[in-house]
């Protein structure tokens, strides 16, 4: 079966809304190097409303000449959770309707390799309230934002992590990937 694999930057107090506001002066090859290792295990991506629109503003219509990672982001199947869209137009871009854990389950049926989830910490959180998520990575940066959306808001079900692997980078950002583990 495929994992379902979630990657976010987030500050240090939680937040992960518009790190390209934030992680910049943190992203070096060496961050550049975590980033392709998640994305290049996946073969589609699953995406919120609100990280869909913010991803097809900055990736749609350029390639890896403009922007890393451009050409595997516009070719990616992907698919989007949303109650708000009605329809997605970026190419090869799916919404998923109707009933979304049974929908998400059938996808990871599916042969293929892992289904990375775009940046959507509203997303994540659902998936490990309802049992779908497999893995989280997250790189964990030096700052303090103060504000916007944090990566888990209050109300989210208490859910136990395993430390699978971790590593300080030399910008001081901090790479660790979980799997859910024990409720607590």
């Amino acid at each position: 079966m495929r994992k379902l694999v979630a990657g976010l930057f987030v500050s240090l107090d939680g937040v992960t809304d518009q790190p390209e506001k934030w992680q910049m002066p943190y992203y070096n090859d060496e961050l550049g190097e975590v980033v392709a290792s998640i994305v290049s295990d996946a073969d589609a991506v699953l995406f919120g409303a609100r990280s869909y629109k913010r991803f097809k503003a900055v990736f749609e219509g350029k390639t890896n000449a403009d922007l890393p990672f451009a050409d595997l982001w516009n070719t990616l199947p992907k698919f989007v959770v949303s109650n708000t869209l009605k329809a997605v137009d970026w190419h090869n871009s799916q919404l998923i309707a109707g009933n979304v854990a049974e929908e998400i389950m059938k996808l990871k049926q599916q042969p293929g390799k892992n289904i990375a989830v775009g940046a959507s910490a509203t997303l994540v959180g659902w998936l490990l309230d309802n049992d779908l998520l497999d893995e989280l990575h997250l790189t964990i940066h030096p700052v303090v934002v103060g504000m916007g959306k944090r990566l888990f808001e209050p109300g989210q079900r208490s859910t136990g992590m395993q430390l699978m692997r971790s590593k300080a980078l030399s910008t001081g950002v901090v790479y660790v990937a979980y799997a859910p583990g024990p409720r607590s």
